[in-house]
């Protein structure tokens, strides 16, 4: 899918990281070297990561997280790349998937409350999502599945602290997002088809295979997208949320008041979040 979208081999190389020293997969990537001319790397370290007793399970994780640094360390270090996308490999993605990131790309390097753009929303389910596909946020939370940063951010921040196990928490802990934000879509640019894998399938069949993935071609870098930029953004959505007229997470999902397009749903604590997010059926 990478390759059938891609507008341009040389505006978005391919790097292909590998892990595993699996030779079969090392075959399959190596066809794709030669037919696209992909850059395939491997991580040189594949020996074990011994753990106490308790943490043993979680060893695939460790690993996880050793590879991530390994494959950075050489886009952003050795290679000495911009930025990157970072695309795990049980993600398929959109007809659009290249025109999104380059046209929020600008974005990202103008605004320094925001650090990452993620093509993934964690409520993009069918059903659950607007039509209109053309619709971006910002987010607190750091989404991944299929994400961008900055060299600068790495270099200057993330590489340096790089944890050794569960990455995508560390990365939506305070002390490493410190106040800013991600751009983030309605309808989702990836979705993931990863049923197996270290996470062994978790929330996959009440969640994740219900995923919306975007099938329409929206040209972002022909529209105005500066309503993202935080100075915009956070005005017009305290706007929106606060003239929105207030309702109990029963009333909006029985559908209390149709003629609202936006209503406003109240919590108090993490377990009143907890609750009426179960009864949105929301993540």
């Amino acid at each position: 899918k990478l390759l059938q979208y891609r507008p341009s081999a040389s505006k978005f190389p391919i790097i292909v990281s590998q892990d595993c020293g699996h030779a079969q997969t090392a075959g399959v990537i190596q066809k794709y070297v030669r037919s696209h001319n992909i850059t395939h790397i491997k991580q040189p370290d594949l020996s074990n990561i011994e753990l106490p007793a308790n943490k043993k399970k979680w060893v695939g994780y460790y690993k996880i997280a050793r590879h991530y640094k390994w494959a950075l360390d050489q886009i952003f270090i050795t290679m000495n790349y911009p930025a990157v996308i970072i695309v795990e490999d049980d993600l398929d993605v959109s007809p659009d998937f290249f025109e999104y990131f380059s046209a929020t790309y600008p974005l990202l390097k103008q605004d320094p409350e925001l650090w990452c753009v993620s093509a993934w929303n964690d409520n993009g389910k069918q059903g659950m999502v607007s039509s209109e596909a053309e619709l971006l946020y910002r987010t607190d939370f750091f989404p991944g599945l299929g994400w961008m940063i900055e060299r600068k951010l790495y270099v200057d921040e993330l590489q340096k602290t790089w944890p050794e196990t569960f990455w995508d928490d560390w990365m939506r802990h305070p002390d490493q997002r410190k106040g800013r934000q991600c751009i983030r879509p309605e309808i989702c640019r990836t979705s993931t088809f990863g049923k197996k894998g270290v996470s062994k399938g978790l929330f996959y069949e009440k969640h994740l295979k219900f995923i919306k993935l975007n099938s329409d071609f929206v040209p972002f870098s022909k529209m105005d997208l500066s309503y993202l930029l935080k100075e915009n953004y956070d005005p017009m959505f305290k706007k929106t949320v606060y003239s929105a007229p207030v309702m109990t997470a029963e009333k909006a999902r029985s559908n209390a008041m149709p003629s609202e397009k936006v209503v406003r749903v109240e919590y108090t604590s993490k377990e009143s979040f907890k609750r009426q997010a179960k009864l949105l059926g929301i993540m």
